[in-house]
């Protein structure tokens, strides 16, 4: 797969391909510093992924794209500025990295990849724990949002789905709780029950309930019961 550099840092440039090193599937057809060069060597190399850049002089990666006309290649958005998230995936990009950035990120967004062959997929390592400063991409029908884990305040089964809670937004992921528990860190994401997760910063005061259980009190109203056994979990991980 022929992957085309365009940003107009050098040093950038040069840290993405030491990273893309790691990925013999992939092959750096060339670099571009900004979007006249690019669309130059993209008309030349036919690439199958851009790795843009979004400030750059001039045209930014975000017009460049709005631009382009098909077919267009895969693009994965390499960025100092998360303002720009949601715009980028509106446009149906593949995935959206912060600088500096993140290997386990970056083997996600690879792992997103259509046309490699299942045996490269399987050397791209799989991603890694969310911290809870990270900033997660969500999307709902025509509706997204770019929201810090942190303020995640709860997580609900709804059979294969995930429903979300952060802020007034509730929206349904096309993912499972346990897929996402797996990457939740388990400093801050508590497994209630069978079909909530919470996030322990988010509790307001816990009460106790029926049977050994608690009920635990989410700040904004939620009420999440716990039960005999998760409960027991719950006080030997936080006490003293």
């Amino acid at each position: 797969m022929k992957a085309l550099l365009i940003d107009d840092e050098r040093l950038a440039r040069s840290e993405l391909r030491r990273l893309l090193a790691e990925y013999p599937e992939i092959e750096i057809v060339g670099e571009a510093s900004q979007t006249k060069q690019a669309r130059e060597q993209m008309e030349a190399l036919k690439p199958d992924i851009l790795f843009l850049d979004v400030q750059m002089p001039g045209e930014t990666g975000i017009e460049f794209l709005e631009a382009m006309e098909p077919p267009v290649p895969h693009v994965i958005f390499t960025t100092a500025y998360d303002e720009f998230a949601v715009k980028g995936f509106e446009l149906n990009a593949l995935d959206y990295l912060l600088k500096p950035v993140d290997p386990a990120r970056l083997a996600a967004a690879i792992n997103r990849l259509p046309g490699l062959k299942q045996s490269a997929l399987a050397k791209v390592a799989p991603a890694g724990r969310l911290d809870a400063t990270d900033k997660v991409f969500v999307r709902e029908g025509e509706r997204c949002w770019f929201v810090e884990v942190s303020q995640i305040r709860l997580l609900e089964s709804e059979g294969n789905y995930t429903r979300v809670h952060f802020g007034d937004a509730q929206p349904q992921l096309f993912r499972s709780l346990n897929a996402m528990e797996e990457r939740l860190d388990p400093k801050f994401f508590f497994r209630a029950n069978r079909r909530q997760i919470i996030n322990i910063t988010w509790i307001a005061n816990i009460e106790p309930w029926f049977s050994s259980g608690l009920l635990v009190h989410l700040k904004g109203g939620t009420k999440v019961e716990l039960s005999r056994r998760q409960a027991q979990d719950f006080r030997d991980r936080m006490s003293l």
